[in-house]
């Protein structure tokens, strides 16, 4: 199956409850960088503007070449429209394409994860689905329209999930409708995962990369309870990351002026508050 769907400038959202529960230090133990793919992070642009992104998967296999491949998953989704890019790429892979879920493939990352011609997931270890999410402003007609995309998007990942697990759409769509969490063995039951990984092929690595995942999770799950929309919080934490005094302000998205998102500025949200925010959730 290969996914097609149009999406009128809108961008996808991780759902912030998937976040919460991400572990970003878990990894696989041993990787042969010759023939894997790893995927741990957000789908589609991360925090500092990188993350997991077609171009990259593009360039690693074709590093990778004419053979069989296995891509590692860890990573809490991201961009709905790059993770349907990512799995049609893997799809058109000439070997073969295994799949591991190390600990957690939800939302994008779990559409990426049915790629596999195999599909592993470790007992300890989650595939969450859920609904399309977004954030948008527009007036009534425009709500509208974008609220009947989003059931289009919504249904073609629920025939996705039916398609590669053999269930009834209808469950497939209720399990997204519940924002559902679906642990290794009952992934294995329900047919979206071929068998459950070995667990001494997974590590947790402590690092102070990892450690600075954590504080950033944490404060990108604060502004997104808020309500401020991933390509600002990505400004943010860019500004963070460079040292720049002042917060991120006047850029938009690539939309057009009826669904336009309100731009941060320092009065919005200073860079003071958003540092204070990520100072006391550091501590936590």
């Amino acid at each position: 199956m290969k996914l097609k769907i149009q999406s009128r400038g809108l961008r996808s959202e991780m759902s912030p409850r998937a976040l919460e529960k991400w572990n970003p230090a878990i990894q696989a133990a041993v990787e042969n960088t010759s023939d894997t793919i790893t995927i741990y992070g957000v789908i589609g642009e991360d925090w500092y503007g990188e993350g997991v992104t077609l171009k990259r998967i593009d360039a690693a296999l074709r590093a990778i070449g004419e053979r069989d491949v296995t891509v590692y998953i860890n990573s809490p989704g991201g961009d709905m429209f790059e993770g349907i890019a990512i799995y049609n790429r893997l799809r058109e892979h000439s070997h073969k394409v295994t799949t591991k879920v190390l600990g957690m493939a939800a939302s994008a990352a779990s559409v990426i994860y049915l790629a596999g011609e195999e599909r592993q997931v470790a007992s300890s270890a989650f595939l969450m689905i859920h609904n399309c999410w977004t954030f948008l402003a527009g007036n009534r007609h425009y709500l509208r329209d974008v609220a009947g995309d989003m059931e289009e998007f919504d249904a073609a990942m629920a025939d996705l999930y039916a398609e590669t697990s053999g269930q009834p759409v209808e469950s497939m769509a209720e399990m997204m409708d519940d924002e559902t969490f679906i642990r290794g063995k009952r992934a294995v039951e329900l047919g979206l995962a071929t068998g459950l990984l070995s667990a001494d092929e997974i590590t947790e690595r402590t690092t102070s990369e990892s450690s600075q995942n954590n504080a950033l999770k944490a404060m990108d799950i604060a502004l997104a309870k808020a309500g401020l929309p991933r390509s600002q919080r990505r400004e943010l934490f860019a500004n963070f990351k460079s040292g720049m005094p002042s917060a991120a302000g006047g850029a938009t998205q690539n939309a057009g002026p009826t669904d336009k998102p309100r731009a941060v500025d320092e009065e919005a949200i200073p860079y003071g508050f958003a540092a204070s925010i990520a100072k006391s959730l550091v501590q936590i």
